[in-house]
């Protein structure tokens, strides 16, 4: 089945929701463009001080007013349910909405990232009446308890790369736990954030209880600075990610879950034989969602022995994909979201190679397309640790590979300086794969695999430049929930 479709027969949505109606807005004004051609496709009216001051209240109203904050498990469980139920119905009207509005190609979204974003909230609906405190022991003249509660209203803050996951990342687990959510998603891709929103009022959701602001940067301060504002969670660059921290501090200290910037390594082990295999891993972990991907692995690490013939199979396969929009399932290399981003791929790439890099495939955008912007897959060698090429993320479908000689070296070449989100490791030896993922600075390392899994208990988060706390599985969950000590003195 195709699922090719016309792009001018969707509407793009540039409204804020707030009280489960669209609103306009009269604040500045943003440009939206389609990525896969350049098009115009409306204006977003950006959320300002005021408006961010009136979801929030009502959020935190509503919240209370609605009963959300007091329902039984069973009754928030109920409606998650019925709201996965609707994603599904809805999926391809809100797939075709998300490619023509996104970088991520139809059939990606209707056959995996609405399947994904459905079952997450299904996972967590099924975590609503497993929510548990903590009986501690203590004297026999006294009860000590650990009680979770919710902390009010999230400020959920989401990237432009899988809109429609991170929406729902970023707003069941807070929902199930009893709180309230003002979601701003990126200002690049506004459209299916309104239309999930929508959809968990239809499922029973209390109006007001999940409110979408648009906007860039402003808007988004303005959100995390709010006094109401209990708990951000942060997805985006380590740059802004700090700003983010310096806002939550501005009107007390905020707790934050922060998903920043990678480097991710692909490291190969010397034992590894199967290079086909191999190569093609290697290549979609760089090459998925034209690198625009939080763990795209970016460096590859092998041996000398094997790097050069590793090399050009990954060569081959990157040089095999077929630029095009979101709408063409033939397509194989989605668009870079902007052409401000594509620029900033392009200059990063030159930088490095001044610096003595070379360029072994590709190095910059496709010529003859239309008014997208498309980046070339780019393989480099010989990047210095002084080039902007591997102090920073591309964000794009750009790999940088290396050579070792042992393993040491190896192990320390894939230790990143600033970053430590992910990383890979191939080996043949289980002996390597139980031990060398504790020497890997990094919150997730896969063995022999690379990138999430469709499974929605694994936690996923980085460590230093790259952030803190977790989002999905058990942790994710708690992540929305904090804990209070309680005393009880029986006299």
């Amino acid at each position: 089945m195709s699922h090719d479709f016309d792009p001018n027969g969707v509407a793009a949505i540039t409204d804020h929701l707030i009280g489960g109606r669209r609103v306009a807005g009269d604040g500045d004004a943003i440009a939206l463009k389609r990525p896969s051609d350049g098009a115009d496709i409306g204006t977003i009216r950006a959320a300002d001080a005021g408006l961010v001051d009136e979801a929030v209240r009502l959020a935190a109203d509503t919240r209370v007013a609605s009963g959300w904050a007091t329902a039984t498990p069973t009754e928030r469980a109920r409606v998650l349910k019925a709201w996965a139920d609707l994603i599904d119905a809805r999926r391809t009207g809100l797939g075709r909405l998300e490619a023509a509005t996104t970088t991520r190609p139809v059939a990606d979204v209707i056959t995996r990232d609405l399947v994904r974003a459905a079952g997450a909230v299904r996972y967590f609906a099924e975590w609503a009446d497993k929510i548990e405190g903590t009986l501690i022991a203590g004297a026999n003249s006294g009860t000590t308890m650990l009680r979770p509660e919710p902390y009010g209203v999230i400020a959920s803050i989401a990237p432009f790369n899988f809109p429609a996951i991170n929406a729902i990342w970023k707003s069941a687990p807070a929902l199930v736990t009893g709180n309230a959510v003002v979601l701003k998603p990126s200002e690049l891709t506004p459209s299916s954030a309104v239309v999930i929103a929508e959809l968990a009022i239809e499922a029973g959701l209390p109006a007001g209880l999940f409110n979408v602001v648009q906007g860039a940067g402003e808007t988004g301060s303005a959100l995390v600075r709010h006094p109401l504002t209990g708990k951000i969670t942060f997805t985006g660059s380590s740059a802004t990610g700090a700003r983010v921290m310096a806002d939550a501090a501005l009107t007390g200290t905020k707790p934050l879950t922060l998903e920043l910037g990678g480097k991710t390594p692909q490291l190969v082990m010397d034992d590894a034989h199967d290079l086909e295999a191999l190569a093609a891993t290697v290549a979609g972990g760089f090459l998925a969602n034209a690198g625009q991907v939080c763990t795209a692995g970016s460096r590859l690490i092998a041996p000398r022995r094997l790097l050069g013939e590793l090399t050009q199979r990954i060569v081959a396969l990157a040089q095999a994909r077929r630029p095009g929009p979101t709408w063409d399932t033939a397509a194989t290399l989605p668009p870079i979201i902007s052409e401000r981003q594509c620029a900033r791929i392009e200059r990063m790439v030159a930088e490095t190679v001044a610096d003595g890099a070379t360029v072994l495939t590709g190095g910059k955008r496709h010529a003859g397309l239309n008014a997208g912007a498309y980046f070339e897959p780019t393989v480099l060698s010989g990047v210095p640790d002084s080039s902007v090429g591997f102090r920073e993320e591309f964000f794009g479908p750009v790999l940088s590979v290396y050579g070792y000689d042992d393993e040491e070296e190896a192990l320390a070449m894939a230790n990143h300086p600033t970053y430590a989100l992910a990383a890979s490791l191939y080996t043949t030896s289980a002996a390597k794969a139980l031990a060398l993922p504790a020497r890997l600075n990094a919150g997730t390392v896969w063995v022999n695999g690379h990138g999430r899994q469709p499974d929605f208990a694994t936690p996923q988060g980085g460590f230093a430049g790259s952030g803190f706390g977790k989002e999905m599985g058990r942790a994710g969950l708690e992540a929305f929930l904090r804990f209070k000590t309680v005393w009880h003195n029986h006299g």
